[in-house]
């Protein structure tokens, strides 16, 4: 009988991977190029996030994709300190945040580089990007400055 103790642990199915689609693969490319894509309608001028092929605001089709500067303000956060999917019980405890953009657009990530208790919600952060795998970076924000 073969010995089963040495056998390689199986590796466990992570949740943290996006699904990347051909509407989203600008930014997801960009993300790995340290850039930071936000979407702007030509028809209102708007722009907005997550990328997708029509506006929210008017529903016209006629979307581009532009680099944000990556400033923003802290507009609200939770710290979490129980997650028990792979690979997020590792990095407990971690920072949920919603960033506001200098453009305007909202947007979910994580705040990283500094300890919960130091932030305050209205703070100035500044994007910057975890790989993820050796294709994907996510997409994370830190303290200005940092």
């Amino acid at each position: 009988m073969p010995d089963q103790t040495s056998a390689a642990p199986a590796e466990k199915p992570r949740a943290d991977i996006p699904t990347i689609e051909n509407e989203s693969r600008p930014y997801w490319d960009a993300a790995k190029e340290g850039r930071l894509l936000i979407a702007q309608c030509n028809a209102c001028g708007k722009v907005h996030h997550y990328p997708r092929p029509f506006c929210p605001c008017c529903w016209s089709e006629d979307v581009v994709q532009v680099e944000a500067s990556g400033r923003g303000t802290l507009y609200t956060y939770s710290t979490v300190y129980v997650n028990d999917l792979h690979p997020f019980k590792g990095r407990l405890p971690y920072v949920a945040a919603i960033v506001e953009l200098e453009e305007g657009p909202r947007l979910m990530t994580n705040i990283e580089g500094c300890e919960p208790s130091d932030l305050e919600v209205g703070m100035p952060v500044q994007v910057d990007f975890r790989a993820i795998t050796e294709d994907i970076d996510a997409t994370v924000f830190r303290p200005a400055g940092v």
